[in-house]
């Protein structure tokens, strides 16, 4: 089911925002100290390009983390949590998307504060 789910989120909107979080890893590691928050970037795209499956655990609660996040949030991840947002917005609005909007919303609350959290595969119960 995860693998119907991730091929239709790609094919209905996964790809531009996956894109989108990409985009940002390159900014961010143009800027050579940016590095550490550019290959989150590259790591969180990939979750964009296929969400369901998997989920996001908490790995470091550290200053380090704290200090990313705040830059992350001043510098980028507002704008792409705010469109996750839209998209999960429209999916509910169509009822049927609702598994879509689910994750859309997840992975707008992940574009708020991405540092110090991993991403791993669900069990299959």
């Amino acid at each position: 089911m995860s693998f119907i789910g991730n091929v239709f989120w790609f094919l209905l909107g996964g790809l531009p925002l996956a894109l989108l979080w990409m985009l940002a890893g390159i900014l961010w590691f143009l800027t050579i100290v940016g590095i550490p928050i550019a290959k989150q970037c590259f790591k969180l795209a990939s979750l964009q390009f296929a969400p369901f499956g998997k989920r996001i655990v908490d790995e470091d609660r550290s200053g380090v983390s704290l200090i990313a996040n705040i830059l992350w949030l001043v510098f980028g991840g507002i704008e792409l949590a705010l469109a996750n947002l839209a998209v999960g917005i429209t999916y509910a609005i169509t009822i049927i998307g609702l598994p879509f909007a689910r994750q859309s919303l997840k992975l707008a609350q992940l574009s708020l504060m991405p540092f110090g959290k991993r991403v791993e595969r669900k069990n299959r119960g």
